[in-house]
């Protein structure tokens, strides 16, 4: 069929920042089809990143043959409606039942719009160009059917994802050994599986996790697939899980150390309260020897003051008497 007419979609997002959500667009028409805007300001899954998708409308209405082959990008525009930012073109793909949507999970860093200026007064406009260029109406699709992407038959349910790997790495099948249709189907199945593995949070991995993940990647990377990147992912996972390892140790060192030091403190109190004790008893045992000789002593006092008080008396009955 003739292509359709390409239509441009124009969407306002005010107090961009304080948004954390999925934000949906209002619909618009083209090529006689539905459609609206996905917008993740936090990202989809996907950390620190903006997330924008173009979207079937009424999906729940669509029978599973429906589909539509059509072109679309993603631009940023400031308020003067001029392009800041343009992420590029998917030029071919397929929107059905089983996929109602494309875009981009990775579309800008959160950093680069702070950075770059791509939000201004707190508002983010992204514009859509959409061109609908086939239209299929075909028999009901199973959720088994597969389509071919870059030489793999894929699962309806994994050609988006799929297409988007492809779109990010372009080269990553270039030096792709293997011929067989089945072979390659399970080379693909591993590495979505792995990609899927390395992009859960890093403090979630064991280290028999980690090992196997190595081993996927090596026996992926001799089969031909550049996967630089993912090994960068696998590296950066290796390195928190390290940290996490060593911090334990650490802590596990610190608490030990704390113990010790806490049995070496009551080792010394228990030191001091001996040296207490003995202190008591010598005072005691001490306090018991100087009674007697207190008694002996205050006996030789009172015995001396009456020897001396007889002797005064004495001195002064004679004094007396000479006088007299």
């Amino acid at each position: 069929m003739e292509k359709l007419k390409p239509t441009s979609f124009t969407f306002e997002i005010d107090n961009f920042w304080e948004k954390g959500a999925l934000i949906e667009s209002p619909k618009f028409v083209s090529g006689g089809c539905g459609w609206y805007l996905k917008v993740y300001p936090k990202g989809n899954n996907i950390v620190d990143h903006l997330s924008l998708y173009l979207h079937v409308a009424n999906i729940g209405s669509l029978r599973l043959g429906w589909k539509r082959r059509a072109s679309y990008s993603f631009a940023l525009l400031n308020q003067s409606g001029k392009e800041i930012y343009r992420k590029p073109e998917f030029s071919s793909v397929f929107f059905c039942a089983q996929i109602p949507d494309w875009g981009w999970p990775w579309a800008v860093a959160l950093k680069d719009l702070q950075e770059n200026g791509f939000v201004e007064k707190n508002k983010l406009i992204v514009k859509v160009e959409v061109q609908v260029l086939e239209v299929v109406d075909e028999s009901q699709v199973t959720g088994k059917k597969t389509l071919g992407v870059r030489g793999f038959q894929i699962l309806y349910s994994q050609v988006n994802f799929v297409n988007r790997i492809f779109i990010d790495h372009p080269d990553i099948a270039l030096n792709f050994k293997p011929k067989s249709q089945l072979v390659k189907t399970t080379y693909m199945n591993i590495l979505l599986g792995l990609i899927g593995k390395l992009y859960r949070p890093a403090h979630s991995f064991s280290e028999a996790e980690l090992s196997n993940s190595r081993i996927e990647l090596a026996d992926l990377t001799e089969a031909g697939f550049k996967l630089d990147w993912l090994k960068t992912r696998l590296d950066e996972i290796c390195l928190v899980r390290k940290k996490i390892v060593d911090d334990s140790f650490r802590v596990k060192e610190l608490e030990e150390n704390k113990k010790n030091l806490k049995a070496e403190l009551n080792m010394e109190k228990a030191k001091v309260f001996s040296l207490e004790q003995t202190v008591v008893d010598l005072k005691a045992k001490l306090n018991k020897k100087q009674k007697p000789l207190k008694a002996k002593l205050n006996k030789k006092r009172k015995l001396s003051h009456g020897l001396l008080s007889r002797i005064i008396f004495k001195c002064v009955l004679l004094i007396s008497q000479r006088r007299v």
